[in-house]
């Protein structure tokens, strides 16, 4: 099934995404979130070829959060969650940092993800207990491990509330912070030892489902802000620490802790 859901994604990268990429008008929903036409049409280009492969729940970002929560629960035995534009913002003003995102979801874990970028090419990909690729190689591709005051961290600064995200900016136990805006590249970039720290302060199925499998099967960690088991608490707002190796992952998880209390 793999390697039919790879090419379905690339598939409708080269043929629904990209031939419109600085060719549409943002829209926005009712959340304020930005969504293009892409959006809608690589959605149902998605779910035509994921169905083809196997019949299944779907729940893709652009439904109603009424037809999100339907499917979801019609899904605990299998469940495909899509995104077919992750990074909206970026890809209408023509940053190449945005992918697609689909993953299959048994009991509302995780078993397959594939997330592609078609501006870099990079196709990241993984299955339950069947390791973790970029392009064919093996993640991570880096393994060098820094001390937390000199490692790279992704930060999600805007959903983190207010007095911890100042904190983060201004006292980070970290050397450098970046964020390009696509949760599902975060995750990959995590897991290729790109970033050596992630965080997150709320997560979607659709953000989390095929790029946490992701991270997992690369050898990540990953835990909530409150929860050591990440699968615990609600799927519609799931918050992420993460990184590739333990020792690195216990201190960031710690430090975020401590500091939230404040």
């Amino acid at each position: 099934m793999l390697e039919k859901v790879i090419t379905a994604v690339r598939e409708v990268a080269q043929q629904v995404i990209m031939p419109r990429y600085l060719q549409v008008d943002r829209q926005i929903k009712s959340d304020g979130s930005f969504f293009t036409e892409a959006d809608v049409a690589a959605q149902q280009a998605l779910l035509e070829k994921l169905q083809a492969i196997h019949p299944a729940a779907a729940m893709g970002e652009e439904m109603t959060e009424q037809e999100q929560e339907a499917q979801w629960i019609k899904g605990q035995s299998g469940l495909w969650s899509i995104d077919p534009i992750d990074g909206t913002s970026n890809f209408l003003n023509g940053l190449p940092y945005f992918a697609i995102s689909v993953a299959f979801m048994e009991q509302g874990k995780s078993v397959l993800g594939v997330i592609y970028n078609p501006v870099t090419d990079e196709m990241f990909y993984a299955t339950k207990s069947g390791g973790a690729f970029l392009n064919g190689a093996a993640l991570p591709l880096k393994k060098h491990v820094p001390a937390l005051s000199s490692a790279m961290a992704n930060v999600d600064l805007k959903r983190l509330d207010r007095k911890f995200a100042a904190r983060v900016a201004a006292y980070p136990p970290f050397a450098s912070q970046r964020n390009f805006g696509a949760c599902a590249l975060e995750w990959c970039y995590t897991a290729a030892g790109y970033f050596d720290l992630y965080l997150h302060g709320g997560q979607k199925p659709w953000d989390y489902g095929a790029g946490s499998l992701i991270l997992a099967e690369a050898g990540g960690h990953m835990c909530g802000f409150e929860n050591d088991d990440y699968w615990a608490g609600s799927p519609w707002t799931r918050s992420v620490i993460a990184a590739l190796d333990p020792g690195l992952f216990a201190q960031w998880r710690d430090w975020v802790r401590e500091n939230r209390k404040g």
